[in-house]
């Protein structure tokens, strides 16, 4: 493996020409003479034999002479020169081939230098096997990998070191005019030589902004044609950056780009590494990477930490069960990179079309896409929540979500009837079991059709969401996008009304494309065309008359389609048979959706696919707005960068497997990386049976998930708590009463996230950037900054083993101190117990839980402080009526900050508004006071407290209004 650390940016790029240089003169090619019939020796006028005796008798004394110094000097030559080689043949007697040869010789030898990290695949398609007579036509380097990892059967286009990969100095574009602009500097690239893909794009436009001074913006785009460019909007940069954190060195021949840190002059971005690819339907470039610590790049099913060891990851929507090594449902060309010392950078890539982004351990990474522009930007942090925030200042802030998305959800496919689903909500409500949202699956509908109810087995629906919402619960439904096209013309409104209206994706042909999803055969709804948001409103409107759902649960809309395309096939042609395609499951891209060549309103499906989900989410978030007229509740399936804005996510179709309950740790991190920080998987597992000690410890977990919903599939044995032994029954009721109680630190920490772009689910790297050991970890968690959680993720087992980075770590229920030198603890994990610590120098705010955050978020507060060694803390609580839409904008919310120093506490009310009023702090909490107290005073009266041993003091009977100020001090 090379270090890149070890390498300056000019050892890796092609050329170090950088734009200082006068452009370097191409070498042309010095054709060989061909021998003429004459003698090729000069004539001379004739001369006697005496002259040309002597003449001769010369040349031999001459030739003598030298041949002994020659060999005097070769003898006596130091040792580690190079072995003699016979002087060439003059270069009119050298055949061509003989040239060829030695140009041949040359590359191989130029091609065997470049270590085998550094290799850059020159023949990415897949299921070829790639020989080198393939390889050599690109103009490529072959030489078969030693490494015995390498798959003989698949050279190329896999995961493995590339046998075919570029030379030193395949062609690229070179840079040949460059100005200033006012927000940075705008340049012309040209390609003087034509690549293996068809329809170059010779001539190029780079635009280069320093948008912000963490924030650099580059466009790559095609001065002579608009090309299709991803339709969200992304800030707008006015002036030129004043004081960048980076330094943006360019590349003139090839052309390249240099990133570099300003501080540490760490190099962040070097497309100069491998050549630049930009023609009609093949986009590519490549970047070294300061290390191999490299997150997100969504959706896929693997480690947080991504493996950089020949790992290609492949971006384009569709519906298959979390699969390692495939695309999954959302798609987000974002990643995370840490650098030596703890410093963070991001880089985005505004990109929709299929993609492949290639990992090497080089470390490098490659991005392959067959469409669009290259826009892109890199965040400069430079701490790792910095990025994120950076990362969604552009793509669009997460909305806040509603009080009760926050709660816990139940719903499986295949309660059958709405009776059925009504007795295990009074079933839950009888075990005394916290429970805020029901949910039905389709089965609620008549024949899978969208906005229909079947008035058979669901007719009392409607009556069992009026007493949800009477006992302060809510109903949610789940739409899927495809529109039954078989029912009677003037019996199903949804589809009359979209055909009239213009509302469906359209064929290559212009006429209604045709799928087939659960209600049979199906059309889509084209969410690009305003038409369709409006006519989607409308729907869901009247079905809402009918029954008075709270929130939408939208699925099978990366689109999904149970056949490859449409009921007519696709068309055979370079949109649905592109000349490279990314490694989507099944190697096709209409595989199980539509035809690459549909058409919608903004653009073919080419290039939308990936944002069909993002475009459903707006569409049901600004309906949900009008229909209920409070924050919109939307979970979707699909995703695409700004969906946080509209809704959250869930982990999609898992199984009831313990490396299922694993896997979900590395997806809730990875989303909340993404901009979508209301995730979760499907607690107990979506398929298969559930086991009762998996489903325990999934409870335990999930109780944890931002989102907490337990969902099962149709014909699995039924998995709600209720359902278990006693003992398990009541593990899981006090994991689910533990997250109500701490709904006022979840709440304010989605506030966070709303506001600032911060992260709900942390990873522990985040606040611990320094400690290296901490950037691997996917068995563990922050919510926020302070409160640990480790779970038990394995199957008979009554203890974990946790790592506590450095410093002074408290048990949540206890109080109990754990000082920590950065190292793994074994904790005990009793089948009743999710292990919580609190990291010193942190104020939680809790509460009394209920059975319904209704209630709950209503009952007094208790806080707990965890005092750092010098007697320090500080926390926060953002508070409003939890339903009201854009509380924080409109300056409807309290926020308060709590802190600890010398023995006070203080409570200080920031920003006042009356729902504070109603809550009192009844409480707290304090952990690591190192000696107990002689007295305790509230606002300067005394108050009775208690202290145990292992230095915790209580102060009990409060009764403070949390709308104003207060100090609990001791002495």
């Amino acid at each position: 493996m090379v270090s890149y650390k070890r390498l300056s940016p000019e050892d890796v790029q092609f050329s170090n020409a950088v734009l200082t240089e006068e452009q370097r003169p191409v070498q042309d090619e010095i054709p060989v003479q061909e021998p003429e019939e004459a003698s090729l020796l000069p004539r001379f006028p004739s001369c006697s034999v005496t002259k040309v005796l002597l003449v001769i008798g010369c040349l031999l004394l001459l030739l003598c002479g030298g041949w002994l110094l020659v060999t005097m000097f070769w003898l006596h030559g130091p040792s580690n020169r190079e072995p003699h080689r016979p002087l060439p043949p003059a270069p009119a007697k050298t055949p061509r081939t003989a040239v060829n040869d030695t140009a041949a010789a040359s590359r191989r030898e130029a091609c065997s230098l470049i270590p085998e990290a550094w290799r850059f695949d020159c023949y990415p398609e897949r299921g070829v096997v790639v020989t080198r007579e393939m390889c050599e036509a690109r103009n490529c380097c072959f030489i078969p990998a030693s490494s015995p990892s390498s798959s003989a059967s698949r050279p190329s286009g896999g995961n493995g070191i590339p046998w075919c990969f570029y030379p030193p100095d395949f062609p690229s574009y070179s840079l040949v005019a460059i100005n200033d602009t006012s927000l940075g500097q705008k340049g012309t690239l040209v390609r003087e030589i034509k690549t293996y893909y068809p329809a170059d794009i010779l001539t190029l436009e780079v635009d280069i902004r320093h948008e912000t001074d963490t924030r650099l913006r580059v466009r790559i785009t095609d001065p002579s044609d608009a090309r299709f460019e991803v339709p969200i909007s992304v800030p707008t940069a006015t002036k030129k950056a004043a004081s960048p954190d980076y330094v943006v060195e360019l590349s003139k021949e090839p052309f390249g780009l240099i990133v570099k840190r300003r501080s540490s002059g760490v190099v962040l971005l070097n497309t100069t590494v491998a050549p630049l690819f930009y023609a009609d339907q093949f986009l590519q470039f490549s970047t070294s990477l300061p290390s191999q610590f490299i997150y997100g790049l969504g959706e896929h099913r693997s480690t947080f930490l991504h493996d950089v060891h020949w790992n290609t990851l492949t971006m384009w929507a569709r519906d298959v069960p979390p699969t390692e090594q495939t695309n999954l449902y959302g798609a987000h060309p974002f990643y995370l990179a840490m650098e030596d010392g703890g410093n963070a950078h991001g880089f985005f890539l505004l990109n929709s079309n299929a993609m492949d982004v290639a990992l090497q351990p080089a470390p490098a990474l490659t991005w392959r896409s067959i469409g669009g522009i290259l826009d892109f930007y890199v965040f400069l942090g430079p701490d790792p929540g910095s990025v994120i925030e950076q990362y969604v200042e552009v793509i669009g802030f997460p909305a806040m979500p509603i009080y009760w998305a926050l709660g816990y959800h139940l719903c499986r496919w295949g309660y059958k009837t709405s009776d059925s689903t009504w007795e295990v909500v009074k079933k839950m409500r009888n075990y005394g079991m916290p429970q805020d949202v029901q949910w039905n699956d389709i089965d609620y509908m008549d024949q899978y059709l969208d906005f229909t109810l079947d008035s058979t087995n669901f007719a009392t629906l409607p009556e069992l969401v009026k007493d949800l919402h009477t006992h302060g619960q809510r109903y949610v439904m789940i739409l899927d996008p495809g529109i039954s096209s078989t029912q009677p013309e003037g019996s199903y409104w949804p589809f009359d009304e979209g055909l009239k209206r213009g509302v469906f994706i359209k064929d290559a042909e212009g006429k209604t494309l045709i799928g087939k999803v659960w209600p049979g055969l199906t059309a889509y709804p084209d969410f690009s065309d305003d038409v369709t948001h409006e006519w989607w409103y409308e729907n869901l409107q009247r079905f809402h008359d009918q029954v008075q759902f709270d929130g939408l649960w939208i699925d099978m809309n990366e689109p999904s389609n149970f056949l490859d395309g449409s009921t007519n096939g696709c068309p055979s042609n370079s949109l649905e048979n592109p000349p490279y395609t990314p490694g989507v499951l099944g190697g096709l891209l209409r595989g199980k959706t539509i035809c690459a060549t549909a058409q919608q309103k903004q653009s073919i499906h080419y290039n939308m696919h990936s944002l069909y989900g993002l475009m459903e989410a707006k569409a049901s978030a600004s309906a949900l707005k009008r229909i209920v007229a409070k924050r919109p509740f939307v979970i979707s399936r699909s995703t695409f960068p700004s969906q946080g804005m509209y809704s959250g996510h869930w982990l999609g179709d898992n199984r009831s497997q313990w490396k299922d309950l694993y896997s979900s740790i590395s997806g809730m991190l990875t989303f909340n990386l993404l901009g979508i920080p209301l995730v979760g998987a499907d607690i107990c597992g979506f398929s298969e049976e559930p086991q009762e000690e998996l489903c325990v410890r999934w409870t335990q977990l999930g109780a944890f998930y931002p989102f907490t919903r337990n969902h099962n599939s149709i014909d699995m044995q039924p998995q709600d708590p209720t359902v278990f032994s006693p003992l398990s029954r009541t593990a899981m009721k006090q994991a689910l009463l533990l997250r109500y109680s701490l709904f006022p630190v979840l709440y304010t920490l989605f506030h966070h996230a709303h506001a600032h772009g911060h992260t709900v689910a942390r990873p522990l790297m985040f606040e611990f950037a320094k400690d290296v050991g901490t950037y691997g970890i996917d068995k563990q968690f922050l919510w926020g900054k302070s409160l640990l959680v480790t779970p038990v993720l394995d199957p008979g087992v009554d203890y974990v083993d946790g790592y506590f980075p450095q410093g002074q770590w408290f048990d949540y229920y206890t109080g109990d101190s754990l000082r920590s030198k950065g190292e793994e603890v074994r904790l005990q994990a009793p089948l009743d117990k999710i292990n919580l610590h609190l990291r010193e120098g942190t104020i939680l705010p809790t509460q009394v839980p209920n059975l319904t955050l209704w209630v709950s978020s209503r009952q007094p507060l208790h806080l707990v402080s965890a005092l750092s060694d010098d007697g320090s803390a500080a926390g926060d609580l953002f508070w409003d009526d939890g339903e009201s839409i854009d509380t924080y904008e409109t300056d409807s919310y309290s926020y308060l900050i709590f802190s600890v120093t010398q023995k006070v506490m203080t409570s200080q009310v920031l920003h006042s508004n009356i729902e504070a009023t109603y809550i009192t702090v009844e409480s707290a909490s304090f952990y690591g006071v190192k000696e107990k107290p002689s007295r305790v005073m509230v606002n300067s009266q005394d108050a009775t407290f208690t202290y145990r041993a292992n230095q915790v003091l209580t102060v009990s009977e409060l009764g403070l209004n949390l709308g104003r100020n207060f100090t609990i001090s001791w002495m």
